[in-house]
């Protein structure tokens, strides 16, 4: 049994490509899903990789039976996999968590005391609001990658003693622009300090390498990965994570647990990566995750020129948008992912986003995505007035005609209004009736 099929194609197709949409005023229409940042649909070989997967579905690590022996051979290869695609050194430890977020947490549970965290004030919510003390050192990013390294240098001096950690985006999640990443680890370790790069938005669009860009851990998940199985991982140096508390307190995490003093429990906890993994794992997830991650890594190429060409295809099309304004981190441009978020004066995010999709059959994201502080500066910067944008986040499921939809129903909003009349439901806008009927699975 191998864990990744062998079907590779050029680009990796996705499972729910050929979905249909209600629109309100009568019929369907192709999907189109342009809100890959969120959630990535799900690889049509994971897809049939975990149906293969399924039958063979037991407990892992303590299981005699065949099926358990199989399920703990899928589990842990799977490391092997994740250290792969990762680039990460052989005495790094992979644990497997439920997404990016839940790495973090971790990671803030096994940093040793007194320890200086630095980062970007930008970041995104699951790589900012883990970290807690005097000793976290929040940094307003400037508008050039250059300043942006600079601005770590000076942050890092002026750290106390002790440990110190970069937790670094390698993506933006508000603006696809890639940071300099392999610079900042070169200031962190003139510093003595360790790096943490956030490859949520990174990992599903282009290769990395903890090695070459000299970086400590890296948090992933699989839901933006295209193996929306509810598994993400921490990959990185054991020596933290090895001393730190065990994450959860469960079966699994254990050695020995026996009786030590009246009610006291005598407890030897594992030091390997199960100690941060009690409790029954995520095994479907898992494995979805190492099938995702190997189908990537044999089709970048193919990837990134799919990606690009629709990245410049949006691009050209929007700057004839009346009123478009695009949010940048950086005043020139930069190599970037295929996300992009923007305002158009006049017309409010949750409005246009429903708009977009009641009436064209398009999924766009809106709002402050997770990384509030962030979207207010960036629409300030770049001339807005509100707190919100809408986010268009292309992927393998993204085709030419999607974005030519997208482009032409901007156009017509613009010119003239919605055709249909919508108001705020639940505190978000909606079509007022809503008249789309839910699919049969949910009636």
């Amino acid at each position: 049994m191998t864990l990744a099929l062998e079907r590779p194609c050029l680009v990796p197709e996705v499972a729910g490509a050929e979905l249909s949409v209600p629109l309100v005023n009568g019929g369907t229409i192709g999907y189109a899903n342009l809100d890959h940042a969120a959630s990535a649909p799900c690889l049509q070989r994971v897809r049939t990789a975990v149906d293969e997967f399924l039958p063979w579905y037991a407990s892992v690590h303590r299981g005699a039976g065949f099926a358990s022996q199989v399920s703990t051979k899928v589990y842990e290869r799977t490391r092997e996999v994740l250290r792969r695609f990762t680039g990460a050194r052989s005495t790094d430890t992979v644990i497997f968590t439920r997404n990016t977020t839940d790495s973090f947490n971790l990671l803030a549970k096994c940093l040793p005391r007194e320890t200086s965290v630095v980062l970007f004030d930008t970041e995104h919510h699951a790589a900012l609001l883990p970290w807690r003390g005097p000793r976290v050192h929040r940094v307003e990013p400037p508008r050039t990658r250059l300043a942006a390294v600079s601005a770590v240098d000076s942050a890092l001096a002026a750290c106390a003693p002790g440990p110190r950690l970069v937790v670094l985006t390698g993506a933006s999640n508000v603006t696809g622009e890639l940071l300099p990443v392999a610079e900042i680890a070169a200031v962190a370790r003139k510093h003595g300090a360790r790096i943490a790069l956030d490859a949520a938005q990174l990992a599903p669009h282009r290769p990395f390498s903890l090695r070459e860009l000299d970086v400590d851990y890296v948090a992933l998940s699989g839901h933006k990965l295209y193996a929306p199985f509810g598994a993400g991982a921490l990959v990185g140096r054991a020596d933290w994570l090895r001393a730190g508390q065990p994450y959860l307190a469960g079966g699994g995490a254990t050695k020995a647990v026996q009786r030590h003093h009246g009610t006291e429990l005598g407890v030897v906890w594992n030091s390997g990566p199960e100690r941060h993994e009690a409790g029954s794992p995520n095994t479907v997830g898992v494995y979805a995750l190492g099938v995702a991650c190997e189908a990537l890594s044999e089709n970048w190429d193919a990837i990134r020129e799919h990606e690009d060409a629709l990245l410049r295809r949006l691009h050209r099309g929007l700057s004839s948008v009346p009123g478009f304004a695009e949010l940048r981190l950086f005043d020139a441009d930069v190599d970037r992912v295929g996300t992009l978020s923007f305002v158009i004066d006049g017309f409010e995010p949750g409005w246009l986003a429903a708009v977009l999709s009641a009436e064209y059959g398009i999924g766009v994201r809106d709002g402050a995505f997770c990384a509030h502080i962030a979207t207010r500066r960036l629409i300030r910067f770049a001339g807005g007035a509100g707190q919100q944008a809408v986010r268009v986040s292309l992927g393998l499921g993204s085709t030419e005609e999607h974005v030519d939809r997208l482009l032409l129903a901007l156009r017509q909003i613009v010119a003239r209004g919605a055709r249909w009349e919508y108001g705020k439901v639940d505190g978000r806008w909606a079509p007022t009736p809503d008249p789309r009927p839910l699919p049969e699975f949910l009636s």
